[in-house]
């Protein structure tokens, strides 16, 4: 691919004012609770997937959209370790598990790209394993398109100064210590070794059906609004094909 994200070219200063977010974000998610209701009548599967660097806001952005939809209509699909059993298989296989029904939404709070970034770097796969990962990935995701699911895949992008700024806060607020760990300064140390391993991945796996998209979230209210008109005018445009 030609036309693929880069990490120094994302835009830092983007950023949404609160009361333009507040208008913004409501009109998004009325405008996505209606466009759900004839993704339902329609049986269009719905797949939004979310990577990013810890802290960037996915949590936040997640919410925003599972806001906007009936509770029965969507899941949100994690991705923690690979169970022992999930590991007697393919690395794929757990996620073929873990697809939304005709008509419903699955939302993946990191997802199939944990085999080319953290377990890449971390050195849970070998070179060959996460090599080969990248056309077993575009063929799964081929695979997903043809059944007629609607594949979004989001970058949540924040800059390192806005990271370690969001992680001192952590730190600092008893109210959000669960959310930072030991694990996440080990990864921000990490950031030359996963910068390379994102860009392999924007290059190698960002393909015309489906394409990596950044959501620059430095200004979280930003890729929040950003993240609800993408999935939107992706629904509405497979509405008007039917």
């Amino acid at each position: 691919m030609d036309d693929y994200p880069a990490l120094d070219a994302v835009d830092h200063a983007l950023a949404l004012a609160p009361e333009d977010y507040k208008r913004q974000l409501k009109a998004e998610q009325e405008r996505l609770n209606k466009l759900e209701m004839e993704m339902y009548q329609k049986r269009i599967p719905l797949m939004v997937m979310y990577e990013g660097w810890d802290a960037a806001g996915k949590g936040g952005n997640i919410k925003r959209v599972a806001q906007a939809l009936d509770a029965r209509a969507y899941t949100v699909f994690p991705s923690p370790a690979p169970t022992k059993p999930e590991l007697l298989h393919p690395h794929l296989w757990r996620y073929w598990t873990r697809l939304p029904k005709a008509g419903h939404v699955g939302i993946y709070d990191r997802s199939w790209y944990g085999r080319v970034l953290v377990e890449r770097v971390e050195g849970f796969a070998t070179p060959s394993e996460w090599g080969r990962a990248y056309d077993e990935i575009n063929e799964f995701e081929r695979e997903l398109v043809r059944w007629g699911a609607i594949l979004l895949k989001f970058w949540v992008d924040v800059s390192p100064e806005e990271q370690l700024r969001r992680f001192r806060d952590r730190e600092q607020d008893p109210a959000k210590q669960w959310k930072i760990t030991d694990e996440d300064w080990r990864n921000r140390d990490k950031y030359p070794q996963y910068k390379a391993a994102i860009e392999d991945m924007f290059r190698l796996t960002s393909t015309p059906f489906a394409p990596w998209m950044v959501l620059e979230s430095d200004d979280k209210r930003y890729a929040r609004v950003k993240a609800l008109k993408i999935i939107n005018d992706a629904l509405e445009a497979r509405l008007r094909e039917k």
